[in-house]
């Protein structure tokens, strides 16, 4: 292991420097390593910050990076590459991966997922509202009640409900007219809305 003062931190010589480094890395020193990064921390962070475009992603991919500076240090072959270009790479491969997974929230952060039935509240209210739609119903004319039923709950259209009732469709159309009607003035204000 090495002293850290005895790693140049200049720019002339850093890439010859950096494959040094890499080298003496690769032997387990530790100095090393803190040199490189030292050197290059603030650069990959901000590379893996503007990637991300999250801080805490970010400094999950620089630790990431250097991680595989360490365990890759034995395999570096100095002149193949610049180290700042191979650690560069690495980085922006880390950040398109981080940037695929799923990202998962913290529990605490969601919101419990809204109930399909509504808040209570509100199912009342819809209950009411169809139990008074229902007694309004009920009290129309039979064949008004029936053209209702037929078309609306039984689906038929007009030509089909007209057969059954066996009345013209525009006889039918005048049933439903009068019934819709009816119910418009019976249920306006009661229904809330």
């Amino acid at each position: 292991m090495g002293d850290a003062g005895q790693w140049s931190s200049g720019t002339a010589s850093q890439a010859q420097d950096d494959d040094a480094l890499m080298g003496a890395v690769g032997h387990g020193a530790r100095d090393a390593f803190a040199v490189l990064m030292e050197r290059h921390l603030d650069r990959t962070l901000a590379l893996a910050t503007r990637i991300t475009g999250n801080r805490g992603l970010a400094e999950d991919v620089a630790q990431e990076a250097f991680l595989r500076v360490w365990r890759t240090a034995t395999d570096w072959q100095p002149g193949r590459a610049r180290f700042t270009t191979w650690l560069y790479r690495v980085t922006v491969n880390l950040c398109l991966d981080f940037r695929r997974r799923p990202v998962f929230a913290a529990l605490e952060s969601i919101e419990d997922p809204p109930d399909p039935e509504g808040d209570a509240i509100s199912v009342i209210e819809a209950r009411q509202r169809q139990a008074l739609l229902r007694r309004e119903i009920a009290a129309l004319a039979g064949r008004q009640r029936a053209a209702l039923a037929l078309c609306y709950a039984g689906g038929l259209s007009n030509a089909e409900a007209a057969e059954v009732l066996e009345i013209s469709v525009g006889a039918l159309e005048s049933l439903l007219v009068r019934a819709r009607r009816r119910l418009r003035q019976r249920l306006s204000g009661r229904l809330g809305g």
